[in-house]
């Protein structure tokens, strides 16, 4: 007993017949379908080329065994949203199965490619619309020239949602799937002739010889080479199958750890279908609101901690059988619980737009869980006390440069699930909750310097949503609302400015304002679209019965004098900036320093910093004179031997458009996130590798002028 050695599996045909006929099956522990379209098109171009594309690693299932287990079948119209699970096979009894234990995303692709269709969301559509997922099969373009590319492609295949009409030399597109019922030779011309016709051109010789080469290939690779090739499993033994699953898949990088710990999951409950379970919650959760983007991985933590598993993070040892006996146990009770924080969360602004940390959820959704939360807690007004103090708390949270969701998580989810299980108190312990973080280096108190750097946050940064119903909470976010532009952002580019008489100095300033919080309101959907490029005064004349109803408006969204030309932009962006940062720092807590002691702090630690270089051999340098000498909190970033101090500004321009980061206490943030310059320098160009020093620009905030990074080191190291 055990695995047999390298066998023949016959042809691509068989291969798909075997899965149409449910003979190839996919055993409970294999996760969903998560191939791409581009990836799909990859395999088929190698199967052209006769790259080998893999053997596979087939689990022979007894009759008897294949009554005890769950199997699915393999998807073939994939849906994102509608469509995106394997099918249940439900209860199977009286035949001998075949499994798969590594191949799935090849097998699903092929059946996708030569049996079904792909639906994916178009950029920009809505989740809910249901035009944003148009339905594409796999085409194949025969006269495409079969020369590798730069990225080795020689096969022009595409996913379509119809044909593209005959290009003589250039373009004739086969549909894949036909190619299963498609006789060899003359019905192949019979095709090409069929179809140049059909658009009314006479096909040249030359095109009708290159098409019927790569039909003839694409039918020879389907139907007649034995491209299969497997090693079988004959055990019967589910311990044993997974543990060679999990041998095969841990040593990769596509398949996620989670992923293999959710396979121990679902082998292990007894009485629910964890797979279903999951899958099934994930999509309600991420169809709340306007959409959000929650994975496997969120919902296994969530489990881990609602759970009360001892840790939340993603061990085996987590996942023994009485443990993933106790998820079990409580499922109805963390499935309840996570839809009303998710709720919650959404009645906040949040969405599956933007990167914000899922994680900082799950001690609101382990509280609710504790307090047995009734469904209505999201909306009935006996909350509304309990509700603000969770949305202070979360959003504060997710606002802080610093970045409180990263570093040591595990940890620290697990010790204010200890917090909460703790509390005495009969709401949300949103002070025991910050005094515990505060105790890890990860308090949610708020610098001027900090208000500053939020006060500069710009659309489409998730941050600007949340910013913007945290300042005006009287705004019903139950309603779908948009983040819009208080001034047209049409109307403040370089060339309008310039049209309306701004001095030629002060156009790029202005132009860049147009996306900053100040000019940034929220409207519900239907204002939006009524509102489109009006200008502040017109927009409020037309859009108010009464003057009074309009100004009532502008008052309470800090307008102040509301602008009715380019000329008044820079006036009133100043003023409602000055309006946010009182109004946030009062919600913040946050005291002005007194004038002169950050600036002593900075003169005495540049002074230390200039001559570190000197001090080589010595036990300190900046770096620990930062940590020792101050009181207080941390005043700069130390960047090798250079420091720079908190509210410094960093810019790096790349491919024509400007990005820039901020120096945050001790810390150097980009969107919310902590990194290092070269991090960043990375970030902004697409990954590749940066000089830091040379790329970005530095101005510090007692600077009148950026500064190349390089000649800023030389000038004051």
């Amino acid at each position: 007993m055990g695995i047999q050695m390298y066998k023949p599996g016959g042809t691509l045909r068989d291969a798909v017949q075997a899965i149409e006929t449910g003979r190839y099956v996919l055993p409970a522990i294999q996760r969903e379908f998560v191939w791409r379209p581009d990836q799909i098109c990859r395999l088929f171009d190698s199967i052209m080329q006769g790259i080998p594309f893999g053997t596979f690693l087939f689990w022979r299932v007894e009759p008897k065994s294949a009554e005890a287990y769950k199997f699915y079948g393999f998807v073939r119209d994939y849906h994102e949203r509608d469509n995106p699970h394997c099918p249940d096979l439900g209860p199977i009894t009286g035949r001998e199965l075949t499994a798969v234990l590594d191949g799935q995303q090849r097998l699903s692709a092929l059946n996708i490619g030569l049996r079904g269709s792909m639906a994916w969301r178009l950029p920009n559509k809505w989740k809910t619309n249901k035009n944003a997922y148009p339905v594409k099969h796999l085409y194949l373009n025969l006269l495409h020239a079969p020369d590798p590319d730069e990225e080795g492609e020689a096969f022009q295949f595409r996913f379509l949602d119809e044909p593209h009409t005959y290009v003589p030399g250039s373009e004739l597109w086969f549909r894949v799937p036909s190619i299963l019922k498609m006789e060899s030779g003359p019905p192949m011309l019979e095709w090409v002739m069929r179809v140049a016709t059909a658009e009314g051109v006479t096909i040249s010789q030359a095109d009708m010889s290159a098409a019927y080469k790569v039909l003839f290939l694409l039918h020879r690779v389907i139907h007649s080479e034995n491209k299969v090739s497997y090693y079988e499993e004959d055990s019967q033994s589910l311990e044993r199958v997974l543990r060679i699953f999990i041998r095969l898949n841990s040593g990769g990088t596509v398949l996620s750890y989670s992923d293999l710990l959710l396979s121990i999951a679902v082998a292990q409950w007894q009485d629910l279908d964890a797979r279903k379970e999951i899958h099934s919650l994930r999509d309600d959760l991420n169809a709340i609101g306007t959409g959000f983007s929650f994975s496997n991985d969120f919902i296994l933590k969530a489990g881990l901690m609602l759970a009360d598993i001892s840790s939340v993070g993603f061990k085996v040892e987590n996942f023994t059988r009485p443990n993933m006996a106790e998820l079990e146990k409580r499922w109805s009770g963390i499935r309840r619980a996570l839809i009303l924080a998710v709720e919650l969360a959404a009645s906040f602004g949040l969405s599956g737009q933007g990167r914000w940390a899922e994680s900082s959820l799950l001690p609101i959704a382990y509280y609710l869980h504790r307090l047995g939360a009734p469904d209505n807690f999201v909306t009935h007004s006996s909350r509304a006390t309990d509700r603000a103090a969770i949305q202070s708390w979360l959003v504060r949270s997710l606002l802080k440069p610093s970045g409180i969701w990263g570093s040591a998580l595990d940890t620290l989810l697990t010790a204010l699930r200890g917090v909460i299980r703790a509390s005495q108190e009969a709401a949300f312990p949103a002070g025991a909750l910050e005094t515990e973080m505060k105790a890890r280096g990860k308090g949610l108190e708020f610098s001027e310097a900090e208000v500053e750097f939020l006060l500069d946050t710009s659309y489409p940064d998730y941050r600007t949503f949340l910013l913007l119903s945290f300042l005006y909470p009287f705004v019903d976010l139950k309603n779908h609302f948009h983040v819009d532009h208080v001034f047209p952002k049409s109307m403040l580019t370089p060339a309008q400015l310039r049209r309306a008489g701004i001095p030629p100095e002060s156009i790029d300033d202005l132009s860049a304002r147009a996306n900053r919080l100040p000019n940034l309101q929220l409207l519900g959907g239907a204002e939006n679209n009524e509102k489109r490029a009006k200008l502040p005064k017109a927009w409020l004349a037309s859009a108010f019965a009464t003057d009074a109803a309009g100004a009532e408006f502008a008052a309470k969204h800090d307008f102040g004098s509301v602008p009715g030309s380019a000329a008044e932009f820079a006036a009133f962006f100043d003023a409602r900036r000055a309006f946010m940062k009182a109004r946030l720092q009062k919600l913040l807590g946050v005291v002005s320093a007194p004038s002169g002691e950050m600036g002593s702090k900075l003169d005495a630690v540049e002074a230390v910093s200039g001559g570190a270089h000197q001090m080589e051999s010595a036990s300190w340098k900046a770096e620990s004179f930062l940590h020792e000498s101050l009181s207080g909190p941390s005043v700069g970033f130390l960047w090798r031997d250079v420091l720079l101090p908190d509210g410094t500004d960093i810019l790096m321009t790349y491919k024509g458009k400007s990005f820039q980061a901020k120096i945050i206490g001790s810390e150097f943030t980009y969107e919310g996130r902590c990194m290092s310059p070269s991090e960043f320098a990375s970030s902004v160009a697409d990954g590749t590798s940066r000089n830091a020093w040379r790329d970005l620009m530095v101005k510090r905030p007692q600077d009148l002028h950026f500064l190349p990074a390089d000649d800023f080191r030389r000038k004051f190291n």
